[in-house]
């Protein structure tokens, strides 16, 4: 059933959805299962998506492809005034929120590629190279697994 003061060829069925997003329908289920995104349901029981969906998906995508949880995506959406679909404004004010935790694990990245081809910070790959880099197994008395790679 379309929203008030909408007409139904304003609201688009889930393979209409799907194809404009470029999402797989399966895709688009879980985002409405995860509250994410909301439907409609025709007097035929057929899902309808107001047009706003398609932005909301956008955002759901782009979210996720920073690496933003689905989770935090939710959050995030819910914490917009009477569930609005997310404008520019909201992106900028959010994309702030997200920014230090993306710089950590930008970071954590650019150290795991300086040190990949010496040791994966544990010294189980050689330990003639880690007896260099960690006398005595000094790591392996602080704690089990990769020690080095989780203070940096």
């Amino acid at each position: 059933m379309p929203q008030p003061g909408t007409t139904a060829h304003q609201s688009l069925s889930i393979g209409e959805l799907a194809q404009r997003s470029g999402v797989a329908p399966s895709a688009l289920h879980f985002y409405e299962r995860s509250g994410l995104i909301e439907s409609e349901r025709t007097s035929g029981n057929q899902r309808r998506y107001r047009r706003d969906a398609l932005r909301r998906v956008a955002f759901i995508r782009v979210s996720q492809r920073v690496g933003i949880p689905l989770k935090e995506i939710r959050t995030a959406l819910d914490s917009l005034p009477d569930g609005r679909t997310p404008t520019k404004r909201d992106w900028s004010r959010l994309s702030r929120l997200w920014r230090t935790e993306l710089d950590q694990r930008i970071a954590a990245l650019e150290h795991l590629r300086r040190d990949l081809d010496g040791c994966i910070g544990c010294g189980c790959l050689s330990l003639k190279a880690c007896r260099l880099q960690n006398p005595d197994d000094q790591l392996g008395e602080q704690a089990s697994g990769p020690v080095r790679w989780e203070d940096s």
